[in-house]
């Protein structure tokens, strides 16, 4: 070799002729294949260790039918709820370890099957879905080659593997938090009745009151709108019926800061008079209201670590089916003081 010439790096050619086998024994010795006797392996390993042979990471995954890469397809990559859904998943994944292709499909159906032929034409080894909202989804279409889990929006297929919040328990949750501040005239306002998610938190707040004996303000669940809006407007209608309400169960933090400027106008003081917690635990909305909010967090970067795990398995052979609901926690700010 010329003096100043950088040194040809070792190729498996090299270890193969270096051991007296083929390209394709070396091959199988090096990725641990059973086809191959001890001595030929120690052999082939020896040579590899002599020419210091590093094999490339994606040739060794192509050698071995694999090709370390996933795709994560979102309906809403803008929105709230998929983004820490999907940095959970590539925290998983491990920085460098899987290639990941990420893909917004917008909530269109021609769009999605647009992008899942190109994830597949690329052979990613499995897909993971990102709903936009927690309403079961339909199930992607065709006979699909790879494993595929769904986050934060569940199959409606029960075969499938899904990941998502728990959002009953978490109505409870935030039931026993305001109870724990000495709360018992508690109303619960949120958004849409026909999400799914409204409905699920709706449920486990009206169980926890029934659990204690009590009654949700007015009796019911007050659906509208996921806006500050309709916090504002609810929350006054509700001053003005049930004067003697004292806590706050809001469907989204939305929603809470527009009950929070009603109270306050209203001279309501929070928390000494009324407690209120929210749902989502934003922080441009927790940490900007006065006083700042106390939240249901969705934990939805462990969804998405959860469902990359379940990925992992899946494409292992390991595939599991079924809904899997993770819990929630409650991050607890100035707008609530649970009594010691």
């Amino acid at each position: 070799m010329a003096s100043g010439e950088t040194p040809r790096t070792a190729t498996l050619t090299d270890v193969a002729r270096l051991a007296g086998v083929s390209i394709a024994t070396a091959s199988k010795a090096i990725n641990g294949r059973a086809q191959v006797r001890a001595e030929t392996r120690a052999r082939v390993l020896e040579a590899a260790e002599q020419l210091s042979f590093a094999p490339n990471a994606l040739a060794r995954g192509l050698l071995q039918g694999r090709t370390g890469t996933v795709g994560l397809l979102t309906s809403d990559l803008e929105g709230r709820f998929s983004i820490p859904v999907l940095m959970g998943a590539e925290d998983a994944f491990g920085a460098g370890q899987v290639s990941v292709f990420l893909c917004d499909a917008r909530g269109d159906a021609i769009r999605e099957q647009h992008h899942i032929r190109a994830l597949l034409s690329r052979r990613v080894e499995g897909l993971i879905v990102v709903g936009s909202r927690t309403d079961p989804r339909p199930p992607l279409a065709g006979d699909l080659p790879v494993p595929v889990v769904y986050a934060y929006a569940p199959s409606e297929n029960p075969d499938d593997i899904s990941i998502t919040a728990d959002n009953v328990n978490a109505g409870g949750l935030a039931i026993d938090h305001l109870m724990s501040c000495g709360r018992r005239r508690i109303a619960h306002v949120t958004g849409d009745a026909s999400y799914a998610a409204a409905q699920d938190r709706s449920r486990g707040a009206e169980r926890a009151m029934a659990e204690a004996g009590l009654e949700l303000v007015g009796g019911r669940t007050f659906f509208g709108s996921w806006s500050e809006g309709w916090g504002r407007g609810v929350a006054s209608m509700i001053l003005d019926q049930y004067p003697d309400v004292d806590g706050f169960f809001c469907g989204s933090d939305q929603i809470a800061r527009g009950v929070l400027d009603t109270l306050r106008e209203s001279g309501r003081d929070v928390p000494r008079d009324i407690s209120v917690i929210g749902f989502d635990n934003w922080a441009v909305l927790t940490t900007n209201t006065r006083p700042q909010l106390t939240s249901v967090d969705m934990n939805l970067e462990q969804v998405g670590r959860v469902a990359a795990r379940r990925l992992f398995e899946a494409i292992e052979g390991q595939a599991a089916s079924g809904i899997e609901e993770l819990p929630c926690r409650i991050v607890t700010r100035e707008s609530s003081v649970p009594v010691p």
